[in-house]
């Protein structure tokens, strides 16, 4: 999946305006009286990244905006996707050292703050500056592209609103120089975590052909590693949408009902942006009104997409009852 706005040309079509200036001075003023309250101080590499609800939107996003760019990770517990792309955004939060906050929003939980934003899929990554909301970007990313645009936001942030970020207390960064205390006993490493690890910063590099060969290594010696199914079922679903033109795609869809490529197509971008049930449905429609080989591969997807999922979500278990009445 592509992702959107990673040109950052929101920021910069806002920066023109002349609300900037004007939230600039509002940053200015808010970061003046925090320091006047005693606040301002170092924060710990911990505080970098927060969860953030509904009811402490406010305090946690709106008003810290004035003094750190937020990034906002909107993201659900079902969203396979999400999985691969917040530990992403946790670990740069870190290592960017406060030049941006990173906020994590349930949106299960939090279903009004989603409508607010306009979300229709997710993952969804947008930013607050100065009390002003920017679109990032939606659906995975390489890590590379992540970075450039978080490049983009702070430098933004930094000459039009003269937000420098967060001070973060070294003595609390492991190997910053505080340190007393003693290095934590590494965990035993398994006789796949290498290959594992592999296929994890290949999909943060954006390599999914990469990512696919290493999870197909484990499971050349290892058939039924859950972790590998898993990572593999994922990093294939993310390489069969890659540089697809969705509105193309549900157009195809729609103008060919019986045409089982398109509609399977369709519903793995449907995945992909967070509309499980539309996935699911579309692909049981799909079998009832298919036979022969021509079913069989529409329910083989349909399966492959469940594995993507998870087979314990609620989702699969009303989409497993809905395929066994659509064959029998």
């Amino acid at each position: 999946m592509q992702p959107r706005n990673m040109s950052m040309s929101g920021v910069v079509d806002l920066a023109a305006v002349k609300a900037a200036q004007e939230a600039k001075t509002k940053a200015e003023q808010a970061r003046a009286e925090a320091v006047r309250q005693g606040g301002g101080g170092a924060v710990s590499p911990a505080d970098l990244v927060i969860d953030v609800d509904e009811a402490g939107f406010e305090s946690d996003v709106l008003q810290r905006s004035a003094e750190v760019p937020v990034v906002i990770d909107f993201w659900a517990e079902w969203c396979e996707p999400c999985k691969q792309l917040s530990p992403v955004l946790e670990r740069l939060a870190v290592e960017y050292n406060g030049r941006f906050l990173l906020a994590k929003v349930d949106v299960d939980a939090n279903q009004m703050l989603m409508q607010q934003f306009g979300i229709q899929g997710i993952p969804a990554v947008f930013a607050v500056v100065a009390g002003q909301a920017l679109p990032l970007f939606q659906g995975a990313a390489g890590e590379a592209q992540i970075r450039q645009t978080l490049d983009q936001l702070v430098q933004v942030a930094e000459e039009r609103f003269g937000l420098t970020g967060l001070t973060v207390d070294p003595d609390a960064v492991p190997g910053g120089g505080g340190g007393g205390a003693a290095p934590e006993a590494e965990e035993p490493v398994g006789p796949y975590d290498a290959l594992l690890e592999a296929a994890v910063q290949a999909l943060d590099a954006g390599d999914l052909g990469g990512a696919i060969q290493a999870y197909r290594n484990v499971l050349s010696d290892d058939p039924g590693n859950p972790e590998a199914q898993l990572g593999l079922a994922q990093a294939e679903l993310l390489q069969r949408v890659q540089g697809l033109d969705p509105q193309q795609v549900r157009a195809d869809a729609a103008g060919n009902p019986k045409d089982i490529g398109a509609q399977i197509t369709a519903a793995d971008l449907d995945l992909v942006g967070g509309h499980v049930e539309d996935a699911f449905g579309r692909l049981i429609e799909t079998v009832g009104r298919t036979a022969g080989d021509d079913r069989d591969a529409v329910r083989v997807r349909l399966l492959e997409l469940f594995e993507v999922v998870g087979a314990d979500d609620p989702r699969v278990v009303a989409a497993r009852r809905a395929l066994a009445r659509a064959l029998f």
